[in-house]
């Protein structure tokens, strides 16, 4: 009896998926839990295991196809059934093909013992398109080659053997492009942008933020905090705290539109924006008003991992009501950081540069950082944008301000 192969349950923020790729293809066995098939969402790539052990008897949505939550998207027929369909199949390809052993046993010399163990229908086809042997990764029962495992080396085979030249779109063979499809997370990322421009009243003010204090908390606790909780102290926590306290002061930065309401939430769950292979993702914080700095810069850690290896959850990455973003990181000097829907609100940090300011009435030089705080005005105004961002620009050159609430 086959089984079938369902898409889990999305999230309320996720409405569909695209199917990025399946790992196995038909005839392929696989063992209860292991990975068929990697799904696309515009938060996160979730990868789909088997229900069973069995053999992949049928696919039913292709990769590049949009599934929804508890789609069927394929078959799987359990292992004892399959297995004794490809005894016979291979008994029977035994008993049918009339093949000269020895001359086809001469074009696979360099075959390891334990892939002899296949019929001679395959044998002539491995010697008919002088396929290395080597190159074939057998599938079936007893390490058995089968003529899906030939077909599929013959595929790459003639796949590596394309010319790989850019195409060129000019008569000038000086001006060549090469056109990449988007990426289904790359489209999904681009779309909400765009909406959230669209949809917002979208606004930005800046301020800057002397870097010093922060840096020499770091420099003389950096070595004790690696030994206690084995991460590097950043400046991220920094800021998420001071963020927090902030929202507490003005709440609306913390809230969101829904429809003609403006609702306001009793926790603070903090997005960071981090820059993974597949594009930009924003793991949250969970109620991050709770948690002290060192628990805080420790969990940003795990989760900026968990986004570099591709290994984050739907839950870690829905939910947030505040997000901070660091093009600091990559030696942005200002920009102005788009909101992430459907919150109101974003901090933008950036990279920290020596700079001249004027202090106590003398010029010294300061590590100086700029940020930048979008915000939709439609709920906020801005008196309270700028109220806001002063209030982070205070704690930050006095941290003592954290452990006093103020």
């Amino acid at each position: 009896m086959a089984i079938d192969i369902k898409i889990p349950e999305f999230s309320e923020s996720i409405s569909e998926g695209t199917i990025s790729s399946w790992l196995k293809k038909v005839g392929d066995s696989v063992d209860e839990g292991e990975t068929l098939v990697e799904i696309e969402t515009d938060k996160v790539l979730l990868e789909i295991p088997s229900p069973a052990s069995g053999v992949v008897e049928k696919i039913i949505k292709n990769e590049n196809d949009t599934v929804n939550s508890h789609e069927v998207i394929g078959k799987l027929a359990q292992s004892d059934q399959k297995e004794t369909q490809a005894d016979n199949q291979d008994s029977e390809e035994e008993n049918s093909e009339d093949v000269d052993d020895d001359t086809t046993e001469k074009n696979i010399e360099k075959e390891p013992g334990e892939y002899k163990k296949t019929s001679p229908a395959v044998r002539k086809i491995i010697a008919e398109k002088n396929i290395d042997v080597e190159e074939v990764v057998p599938t079936g029962k007893n390490n058995r080659i089968t003529k899906q495992d030939v077909s599929a080396a013959s595929a790459e085979l003639k796949q590596d053997n394309l010319p790989r030249s850019p195409v060129s779109e000019t008569a000038d063979s000086s001006h060549e492009v090469e056109r990449v499809p988007m990426s289904s997370l790359r489209k999904k990322i681009s779309d909400r942008l765009v909406s959230a421009q669209q949809e917002y009243a979208m606004l930005t003010t800046f301020n800057e933020v002397n870097m010093n204090e922060i840096l020499s908390i770091r420099a003389n606790n950096k070595d004790k905090f690696f030994e206690q909780h084995g991460v590097k102290l950043g400046f991220m926590s920094f800021f998420v705290l001071a963020a927090i306290e902030a929202l507490k002061k003005y709440p609306v930065l913390n809230a969101s539109v829904e429809n003609s309401d403006i609702v306001y939430h009793k926790y603070v769950d903090v997005g960071i924006a981090v820059s993974a292979e597949r594009g930009l993702v924003v793991p949250v914080v969970r109620n991050a008003d709770t948690k002290s700095l060192s628990s805080i810069e420790v969990e940003i850690n795990q989760l900026a991992v968990k986004a570099r290896e591709n290994k984050l959850s739907i839950d870690e990455l829905v939910g947030g009501t505040f997000t901070i973003t660091n093009g600091g990181v990559f030696g942005s000097m200002l920009s102005t950081p788009i909101i992430n829907p459907p919150q109101s609100a974003i901090l933008g940090m950036h990279s920290i540069e020596k700079r001249p300011i004027v202090q106590n009435d003398e010029i010294v030089i300061a590590p100086m950082m700029y940020l930048a705080l979008s915000y939709d005005h439609r709920i906020i105004d801005g008196r309270e944008a700028v109220l806001f961002l002063s209030h982070i620009k205070q704690i930050i050159e006095d941290p003592i301000q954290l452990l006093l609430h103020l």
